[in-house]
């Protein structure tokens, strides 16, 4: 009994020990970039996690449209990403519903492909794309980076839906077939309600995927009213290094804004979405 015990006390140790470490790994950048964003002055070597005269004023150099072109970068970014998550979120629910419901020649082949795609990063085709982007005029614009980003995220969110979407019950689209609904009606009004969380979990990689991409949007973005959050940023600091380290501080804080907001939104659906799944007979 004693050694059970004993036992017992010792795992919760080691599992609280585990989850301190991975915590303090987590936090402590969030925190020094945080407490950076608020010290004065403009150099890294000395900013400190806990500024002494904490100030506003790099949130508020990156606000004035006459000095930064910050927001400009930030609604750019914002686009992108919001237009990346509908298209990448139309077309994986296509693709992976008629990969889990329809036998078709080239089916098994088609999802290898797709398995295949995922070991390569996009950044290996960097020539590639830079070529494909100038022929097709869509060099320096953002559409040229949402069709990029949509396509780049079709192979492994394929993937991740089509197994969701195996779990949901073929019954449910046999009884439907047999009171009279079509393919659509059986997509849009029983399979794709019941597949809410994985939407959101496709909704929320293909949304953050623009935010944290530097090199596609670096090469394909020449024009300083076209740049992303994350190029805008570099160029801020890129020319002299360390130069304006806290006002890229206070930059890389406001972009946690958006995808923490959605990642709130999308919570609720993955719990309501879950229960309506497990509740229906």
């Amino acid at each position: 009994m004693k050694s059970s015990k004993k036992n017992k006390v010792i795992r919760l140790t080691f599992t609280y020990l585990i989850i301190a470490i991975m915590f303090t790994i987590v936090i402590y950048p969030i925190l020094w970039i945080v407490g950076s964003s608020f010290n004065p002055g403009n150099s890294m070597s000395g900013s400190t996690m806990f500024p002494k005269n904490p100030t506003l004023d790099h949130y508020k150099e990156l606000f004035d449209k006459e000095n930064s072109d910050y927001l400009i970068w930030y609604f750019n970014s914002l686009k992108i990403s919001v237009m990346t998550m509908i298209l990448t979120v139309i077309t994986v629910s296509f693709t992976a519903y008629a990969f889990s419901r329809y036998r078709f020649v080239g089916r098994k082949n088609g999802l290898m492909t797709f398995l295949i795609l995922q070991m390569i990063p996009n950044f290996a085709a960097l020539i590639a794309i830079y070529v494909l982007a100038v022929r097709t005029g869509l060099l320096d614009t953002h559409l040229g980076l949402i069709l990029l980003y949509v396509g780049g995220q079709i192979p492994m969110n394929t993937w991740l839906m089509k197994g969701y979407l195996d779990t949901i019950p073929r019954e449910l689209d046999e009884s439907a077939k047999m009171d009279g609904a079509g393919h659509l009606r059986i997509f849009f009004q029983i399979v794709m309600p019941l597949a809410k969380p994985i939407i959101a979990v496709v909704a929320l990689f293909a949304f953050v995927a623009p935010f944290g991409d530097f090199i596609l949007a670096k090469i394909l973005i020449s024009s300083s009213d076209q740049y992303t959050i994350a190029v805008g940023l570099y160029e801020l600091v890129g020319k002299k290094f360390g130069a304006e380290f806290t006002k890229f501080a206070a930059g890389s804080v406001l972009i946690a804004i958006p995808i923490a907001t959605l990642f709130l939104f999308f919570q609720k659906y993955f719990v309501s979405g879950l229960t309506a799944g497990g509740t229906k007979g």
